[in-house]
């Protein structure tokens, strides 16, 4: 074993990804298990869920747990925990990454099922996690969370407002979090800009003028590829972030 792979190492690790079937929670799942972690693979796709840990297994040979969960229902969160500690006995890291962004045509039109949807899957959902796995990690003396916020969070758009602040507050609940579970447990912020996954399709990209990129003021000038997120994710799931707590991390291609 190299030196990088030994700082970066996994092995017998379990992981939880929320979202974890598609989009950057399936390039953490498939990076996680490549450094020797077992997986639980949690979103509301149950065959999507399956998919992808077939292939996980597959390539990487490690033990993957398929799990069909709404992260946004509150009720349904200590069924996801509890299936997780009865196959593997313990959760190394949590990685709190299930959210959505729908857009609306003004703010208005924003009805309070959508507010009430877009803060339960990015918000409670994720405090109820975290507090759930992190009194688990506690008790074993143990463990990183890291919950994946977005650019969005800082650099509010009047057509994210209520996502925006969803992503705010998990900013802010990671920080009070870290104190709650330290010293022994982590809990930091993965922050993400704008990346080029399945969600990214509807921001019609292929059809602009080069002349017209949307990122031209980023220090990148670019949009992520899925898979360069996963550098920021073994970071703070591996011991290399041993002194990082209450922190974020932005991998964002350098936003203005």
């Amino acid at each position: 074993m190299g030196y990088a792979d030994g700082v970066f190492d996994l092995t017998d690790q379990v992981v939880l990804i929320t979202g974890g079937s598609r989009g950057l929670g399936r390039e953490m799942a498939f990076a996680v298990a490549r450094c020797g972690a077992d997986v639980i693979i949690a979103s509301r796709n149950y065959d999507s869920c399956v998919t992808t840990a077939d292939e996980i297994r597959e390539a990487t040979g490690r033990r993957v747990l398929p799990y069909a969960v709404h992260v946004g229902r509150w009720n349904e969160l200590d069924g996801l925990v509890d299936a997780a500690y009865e196959r593997f006995g313990k959760i190394d890291t949590l990685i709190n990454n299930a959210g959505m962004q729908p857009t609306y045509d003004s703010l208005t039109s924003v009805s309070e099922k959508l507010f009430d949807s877009v803060l339960n899957l990015n918000l409670k959902g994720p405090f109820r996690l975290a507090a759930l796995v992190g009194e688990k990690m506690v008790q074993a003396g143990r463990g990183s969370i890291i919950n994946v916020s977005s650019t969005g969070s800082i650099r509010p758009t009047p057509w994210i407002v209520p996502y925006a602040a969803a992503k705010a507050g998990l900013n802010a609940m990671t920080e009070g979090l870290a104190l709650a579970f330290g010293p022994n447990v982590r809990v930091n912020t993965l922050m993400a800009g704008p990346y080029l996954t399945d969600v990214s399709k509807a921001w019609g990209l292929e059809s602009l003028e080069p002349s017209r990129n949307p990122f031209a003021a980023h220090a990148l000038r670019r949009a992520g590829r899925p898979d360069e997120i996963i550098g920021a994710a073994l970071f703070l799931a591996s011991d290399a972030s041993s002194y990082t707590t209450g922190s974020i991390l932005r991998s964002d291609g350098g936003i203005p």
